[in-house]
């Protein structure tokens, strides 16, 4: 049976008058509308992946590990001149030696989807190394009835996956030959389907081989993403995000799945990654009533831009870890 590739293209993407393409999500500030396997078209120069390994190295370089190793870190999936070096935060937890799949659970910006799917695909090719997708695991899931399939186009169309297969690559890239992932595109989830997500995950998270990478960038604040909350109490409008968006993250930090969605339902923040992070949550709670203790800390959290005025825009990032004591 010949092998399903996601197709890749060169770094970065370039436009027909031979200038770096910086396109723009709907809804993630420099972040590729049109995903091809990887491609990390933004405005950073990677023409070839030894530049972006060198990129990868330096950010990671400059981040501090907390000590204990990841079981899930929740990592923004914007273009990387925006957030690679936010996101270097959460992978810096990341413990190769221990570490041998990975699931990413990204949202689905673009499908309509009221569950969560499955890539058609075998490999996922990054400018690093090809990343295999675990068949083994993929059966399990599929065998439930809970997720469909995305087709090729969806898959590449999708960047909330795609960011954060350079980054998967590099951490782990002293255990590639052992290496496979679980990518999840995660839909418009009910609260119950959360709920019901979180509890089948958990199995998952428990097991110390597996990390789970929670694919999201928080508040997307401005009139072109029509949502402009604003607590003048707060002064600066780019002082209000964060006060928002730090309202949201001490409630992770909490683990309470409920708060969360309260908090969603009372400000409506724009956090595109949402129902990932509630299908995480979930999760945590299904194996603390094994008795299993765990805690969530955020480690850095940056915006795109420091809005002062009702026609700025900017899209906030935060990467955190979870870790089992």
């Amino acid at each position: 049976m010949a092998m399903r590739m996601r197709r890749a293209l060169p770094l970065p993407f370039w436009d027909r008058d031979g200038s770096a393409r910086r396109p723009l999500c709907s809804r993630c500030q420099g972040s590729s509308r049109r995903l091809a396997v990887c491609s990390v078209r933004d405005t950073v120069p990677f023409s070839s992946g030894p530049q972006l390994n060198a990129q990868l190295e330096n950010w990671l370089a400059q981040a501090q590990p907390t000590g204990r190793p990841a079981r899930a870190i929740i990592a923004p999936h914007a273009g990387y001149t925006y957030c690679g070096s936010c996101a270097a935060h959460a992978y810096k937890q990341v413990d190769p030696s221990i570490t041998r799949r990975v699931f990413i659970l990204g949202p689905s910006h673009h499908a309509p989807l009221s569950r969560c799917a499955l890539s058609t695909a075998d490999i996922y090719r990054t400018p690093l190394y090809d990343l295999r997708i675990d068949q083994k695991i993929y059966g399990e899931l599929w065998k439930t009835g809970m997720f469909e399939r995305m087709t090729i186009q969806i898959d590449e169309d999708e960047h909330s996956i795609e960011m954060h297969l350079p980054y998967t690559a590099k951490t782990m890239e002293s255990q590639k030959d052992e290496l496979t992932i679980v990518p999840v595109l995660v839909g418009a989830l009910s609260d119950s389907k959360e709920q019901m997500y979180g509890e089948l995950f958990s199995k998952y998270l428990a097991d110390p081989l597996n990390l789970f990478v929670i694919s999201s960038d928080f508040c997307h604040w401005g009139q072109r993403f029509r949502y402009t909350h604003y607590d003048e109490s707060q002064g600066e409008i780019y002082r209000s995000i964060q006060h928002l968006d730090k309202m949201g993250m001490d409630i992770i930090e909490q683990l309470d799945a409920v708060s969360f969605n309260n908090y969603l339902k009372k400000y409506h923040n724009t956090i595109c990654g949402r129902h990932p992070i509630g299908v995480l949550l979930n999760a945590v709670a299904e194996l603390r009533k094994s008795g299993m203790n765990m805690a969530f800390s955020f480690l850095n959290y940056a915006q795109s831009s420091q809005c002062k005025n009702w026609e700025d825009s900017s899209v906030s990032y935060a990467a955190g870890t979870l870790m089992v004591h």
